[in-house]
């Protein structure tokens, strides 16, 4: 069975998605079949490189919000993130342009470190208040995961990569997904957002009894 998850590394709730598929797959006993693959979204692909702001300052401009509004949405997600060992710092975190991010895990796949990468990615935005914006922050989270740090410099001077970005984005929304997380089983079932753990369980547990009886829909809408 093939897993693909489109998510966005400054994404609280892709973070949260992620934590909650995991224990699911914990509790699946054919998790050893599954291959979970990565995919690139932007959740604002038109927020500016290069400048970096405070998420809750960001967020107050954007949907209008009030300072206490935007900290009563973030200890929400936050509390939430708490429950599956997550230890968000959504006050401190920093707005930014996630696409190069994105560039250097497709890097990170070549040396099989992609997964690695883009977990490493949200804990330095979502818990660390790190920079993923930042070319210096970048090379030395991918060298902490195994990925070549003159590498990630080489790429982060270029465009490598930023076509497998786009790509991965058209298919998002091919798929019909207007925001992340956004999960696709087999190319034929789609779930979206960080649902509770146990329907993450009964969504693979329907996709490999499909699967072992050729049961089943077309690709996900």
């Amino acid at each position: 069975m093939q897993l693909e998850v489109w998510s966005d590394i400054v994404c609280p709730w892709c973070y949260l998605g992620k934590r909650r598929l995991e224990e699911a797959l914990g509790q699946f006993a054919h998790a050893d079949e599954v291959k979970v693959v990565w995919r690139s979204f932007q959740l604002d692909p038109s927020y500016p490189k290069g400048q970096p702001r405070p998420v809750p300052e960001a967020l107050a401009e954007k949907l209008g919000a009030s300072p206490a509004r935007v900290a009563a949405m973030q200890g929400h997600v936050t509390a939430l993130a708490a429950e599956v060992g997550l230890d968000y710092h959504l006050d401190k975190s920093i707005m930014a342009n996630t696409f190069d991010a994105h560039r250097l895990t497709h890097l990170a796949r070549e040396y099989g470190r992609g997964a690695e990468l883009h977990e490493r990615l949200m804990l330095a935005n979502l818990v660390e208040a790190e920079n993923v914006d930042d070319a210096d922050t970048l090379v030395r989270l991918a060298a902490e995961v195994g990925v070549p740090a003159e590498a990630a410099r080489r790429v982060l001077a270029g465009d490598e990569y930023a076509a497998d970005v786009e790509a991965d984005i058209r298919q998002a929304r091919a798929f019909g997904a207007n925001g992340v997380p956004f999960f696709v089983l087999d190319r034929r079932y789609g779930i979206s957002g960080a649902q509770p753990t146990e329907a993450f369980l009964a969504a693979l547990k329907q996709a490999h009894q499909d699967s072992a009886t050729g049961a089943g829909t077309a690709a996900a809408r």
